[in-house]
């Protein structure tokens, strides 16, 4: 019987940006959305201070896949050692760690070591699963070291809000017009078009042609991971809104005694590039924040009422004659 062998990977990269601030942007998961253009969400299961275990679904093959990883956080030493749950075939271990370096005031070195095995140690696996583990190492490395540097501008860039409807009715029907997003078309005002792949089940990829306050079309792009049980559906724009650098979010409906409440929310990471293209000469991030709250609201509450019509029309088809 063959032994496995452990395949040893080290990268780094270095950052204008202070060795707590790099260590922070690795070991909060939770702007992972907006961050890592792949990752489209991030959940913590457990954290007792030191240890957490989160899921993370990410984009690989044009759909959503699920993980699990177990990590340990040491942030006087600003070291995250990781350690992948089941990985995928024909990895049979992944883990590894971060570490941060001071290099001198305002400069850090963000260094990744990965320890990888696979099952047979074929030569033409190896080669796959050990050039796959380097592409993605560099596109982490790099995009953590990017939104590290920006850390002075980045709470003007990152906006999170909500909007919600009271429904006096089950749960089951909101969530199923939520879900069948190829529907909307004629039932949700602003959306003209709609196209929807779902190649694993509760795992979608839509495409909508949405409709701006001037008449103009435009299209967006997302990937969306259904729970139906939990009442949840989250969602990655990976075409999001033209002045949106990246947009996440989620879709939650929440029983009670009476009725249930829908919630969406919005993660979103402005353009910085991109605001004074859209909203003319002398546009500033604070402006932009304030419209795209406007827009993404607006389309929200046109996607619950007809939501709440549906459930509506749904409860008088039960009832009996």
């Amino acid at each position: 019987m063959s032994v496995e062998r452990v395949h040893r990977m080290s990268h780094a990269v270095d950052a204008a940006a202070p060795a707590g601030v790099l260590y922070n942007v690795v070991a909060d998961t939770a702007p992972w959305p907006l961050f890592l253009p792949d990752t489209v969400h991030v959940e913590r299961l457990e954290f007792d201070g030191t240890t957490d275990r989160y899921a993370q679904w990410a984009i690989a093959d044009g759909t959503a896949r699920p993980s699990l990883w177990r990590r340990t956080l040491d942030a006087h030493h600003r070291r995250v050692g990781f350690r992948q749950e089941r990985p995928a075939d024909p990895v049979t271990t992944s883990g590894g760690s971060w570490s941060v370096e001071e290099l001198a005031p305002g400069w850090s070195r963000l260094s990744l070591e990965q320890d990888i095995t696979v099952a047979g140690n074929r030569t033409a696996d190896v080669a796959r699963v050990l050039e796959s583990a380097r592409a993605e190492a560099r596109g982490v490395l790099g995009r953590l070291a990017t939104f590290a540097e920006r850390w002075q501008r980045l709470d003007g860039l990152l906006l999170s809000f909500e909007d919600a409807v009271r429904i006096p009715g089950p749960a089951e029907p909101v969530h199923e017009f939520l879900y069948r997003v190829g529907s909307w078309p004629g039932r949700v005002a602003h959306v003209v078009g709609a196209d929807v792949t779902e190649d694993r089940p509760g795992v979608q990829r839509t495409r909508l042609v949405n409709l701006a306050d001037d008449g103009a079309a435009y299209t967006t792009e997302e990937v969306r991971v259904c729970f139906p049980a939990a009442g949840r559906i989250v969602f990655k724009r990976t075409r999001p809104h033209p002045l949106l650098a990246a947009h996440a979010g989620e879709w939650s409906v929440e029983p009670d005694a009476t009725g249930v409440t829908v919630v969406c929310r919005h993660d979103v990471l402005l353009d910085a590039g991109a605001v004074e293209r859209m909203l003319g000469p002398g546009a500033d991030p604070a402006r932009a924040g304030r419209h795209v709250r406007e827009v993404l609201g607006r389309e929200s509450r046109a996607t619950l009422e007809p939501a709440q019509q549906y459930a509506r029309e749904s409860v008088r088809s039960l009832r009996p004659v």
